[in-house]
């Protein structure tokens, strides 16, 4: 006869540690920020290393408006996404801006009006730490889009 073995209370984590990405300058930014995360005691460099990890259907573009509105004094603006252009609004202040991607109208704004654009790898130089950093992310729009699935999957039938 054999002997049942007992259920594991054991949890399984289904959160991700590597990109599932092919392209080479996200995984070398995991690389510098797993790095950074294990040698310096900031909790900023393992927010950044954990949405560099996330699909890019979580990684949410943000406008220039959003930013503006949330942006506050000496800060840099740090954004795992995509910065977009709004041409609604009309005056930019002096911004400093780290994201993964940029609108080419979206960074010669920010540029014509004295600011800077920053990639994650020189944010990494300059500010290991994460200190004077404001973390922005745009809106989960993941539910809009289980419903647009839903509407075509029945157009389809």
């Amino acid at each position: 006869m054999g002997i049942q073995e007992k259920k594991s209370n054991k949890k399984i984590s289904i959160e991700r540690t590597t990109s599932r990405s092919r392209n080479l300058y996200l995984n070398l930014l995991i690389k510098i920020y797993r790095f950074l995360a294990r040698r310096t005691k900031s909790k900023f460099n393992l927010i950044i290393l954990k949405r560099l990890f996330s699909s890019r259907s979580h990684q949410s573009p943000i406008s220039l408006s959003r930013i503006v509105k949330y942006s506050s004094g000496e800060k840099t603006i740090v954004i795992v996404g995509k910065v977009l252009n709004d041409e609604r609004i009309t005056d930019i202040p002096e911004l400093t801006i780290c994201a993964l991607k940029f609108s080419s109208a979206a960074k010669k704004r920010v540029i014509k009006n004295k600011g800077r654009v920053l990639t994650f790898d020189q944010l990494a130089k300059i500010n290991p730490t994460g200190k004077n950093i404001l973390l922005l992310r745009g809106a989960n729009k993941k539910k809009s889009i289980k419903v647009k699935r839903n509407l075509i999957s029945k157009k389809v039938l």
